[in-house]
C-alpha cells in the first residue's frame, strides 16, 4: 500500500485485524481501495514506458539475420520488434504503440489478411516494395509513408526485380488488446486480385488516400514550415481514428513540450539529438526512438533533419483525455 499523509488520499495504517480482514477480502475476490487508490490514481500520469533510443547500427544487422534464418512464409510478417523495457507484457514500444522493422526479400510477399489493429509503414530503404490494401495496389519507395486501416484486407512483398526493402511497422496492437477489442482474420485467397478501390460517397472512419509519397509530402513540409501532419483529405483530422502520423523539420532547439499520449520517431534524415526526461539521446538517419506520455521533451539538430513520428493522439482526444503543457 502507497500511503500519502494528504486529506483526500489513503493513508491507512495496517493492523493484525486488518490484514486479517484483507486476506477474508481476497478469499472471495475482493480487495481494499485504499489499499491501491494512491497508486491506481496518481497526481499525474506515471508511465511505465521509459524512453528508448534503438540505433540502427545495433538493430540493423539483428534485422538482415532475421532474413537469413526465418521465411516469409512461416512467419507470416517478419519483423523484429522494438520493445520497451518498461512494456514488455504488451509488446510495446511506448505506452499502447507497437512498432517494428520488417523485411522482405525480392520475391516474398505476405499472405493477405486483417486486424481489428490499425496499422502504419514507412519505408526505410529498398526498391521494388508494394502493398494491396482492400484491392487497391501501391509500388512504395523509400521515405514513403502507407496506411492498412482496421478492418482492410492487405497484402505486401517485394517484386522479384527488386531489391531487399525494409520498414518500420507501427500498430495499436498494445490498445486494442487492452480494451479486448482485437480481432486477426486470414483472407480466403492468399494475396488479393488488384483491383480498383471506390472513393465515391467515402463514409469510413479513415482517409480515402493510402499511400503518402516522400517527395510531396517533404515539399509540404518545407512548404509549411516545421510540421507536416498526414491528413485526411476529406476531413482535414488524422489519418486514422487511433493514430496520427506527421514529418517534423529540425533546424534548431525545440522547445520543451509534454502531453497525454505516446510518440514513436524514426530519423528521415539527417543528425541530432533529443532530451526525453532527464536523458539525451544522439540520433541519426534511421535510428527510432520512443517518448512516452507526460515525459517533457525536446529535439535539437546539428544539421538540418527531418523527423517522421506516429501516435496515439486521435485516439487520446476522442475519449477527452488529450492534455498538453
Amino acid at each position: 500500500m502507497k500511503r500519502e499523509n494528504v486529506v483526500g488520499r489513503a493513508n491507512v495504517e495496517d493492523t493484525p485485524e486488518l490484514e486479517a480482514y484483507y486476506r477474508s477480502l481476497e478469499g472471495e475476490a475482493l480487495g481494499a481501495l485504499w489499499n491501491v487508490a494512491n497508486e491506481i490514481e496518481p497526481w499525474y500520469p506515471q508511465p511505465k514506458s521509459v524512453p528508448t533510443l534503438w540505433k540502427w547500427k545495433k538493430v540493423e544487422p539483428l534485422v538482415r539475420r532475421a532474413a537469413e534464418l526465418v521465411s516469409a512464409e512461416k512467419a507470416a510478417r517478419r519483423v523484429v520488434m522494438l520493445v520497451n523495457p518498461g512494456r514488455k507484457e504488451w509488446s510495446a514500444a511506448a505506452g499502447l504503440l507497437y512498432t517494428g522493422v520488417q523485411v522482405m526479400n525480392p520475391g516474398e510477399f505476405t499472405s493477405a489478411h486483417r486486424h481489428q489493429a490499425s496499422a502504419l509503414r514507412f519505408v526505410m530503404e529498398g526498391c521494388g516494395a508494394y502493398t494491396v490494401v482492400d484491392g487497391e495496389r501501391m509500388t512504395l519507395g523509400a521515405r514513403d509513408f502507407v496506411l492498412t486501416p482496421n478492418g482492410t484486407w492487405h497484402d505486401h512483398g517485394v517484386e522479384a526485380g527488386g531489391t531487399q526493402c525494409v520498414w518500420q511497422d507501427g500498430l495499436d496492437i498494445p490498445l486494442m488488446n487492452s480494451l479486448d477489442a482485437n480481432f486477426y482474420e486470414v483472407h480466403p485467397e492468399t494475396v488479393q486480385t488488384p483491383s480498383a478501390l471506390p472513393r465515391q460517397n467515402w463514409s469510413k472512419p479513415y482517409s480515402p488516400v493510402f499511400h503518402y509519397k516522400w517527395d510531396e509530402s517533404y515539399q509540404a513540409l518545407k512548404k509549411d514550415g516545421t510540421v507536416y501532419e498526414y491528413r485526411n483529405p476529406l476531413t482535414g483530422g488524422p489519418v486514422m481514428p487511433t493514430m496520427g502520423a506527421r514529418l517534423e523539420l529540425i533546424r534548431k532547439e525545440t522547445k520543451p513540450v509534454r502531453h497525454t499520449g505516446s510518440v514513436i520517431y524514426q530519423v528521415a534524415a539527417g543528425r541530432g539529438w533529443s532530451e526525453i526526461g532527464d536523458q539525451r539521446f544522439e540520433w541519426q538517419e534511421k535510428d527510432i526512438f520512443c517518448v512516452p506520455a507526460w515525459t517533457r521533451y525536446r529535439h535539437g539538430a546539428y544539421e538540418e533533419s527531418v523527423l517522421f513520428s506516429f501516435n496515439d493522439f486521435p485516439a487520446m482526444r476522442a475519449l477527452g483525455l488529450y492534455r498538453e503543457e
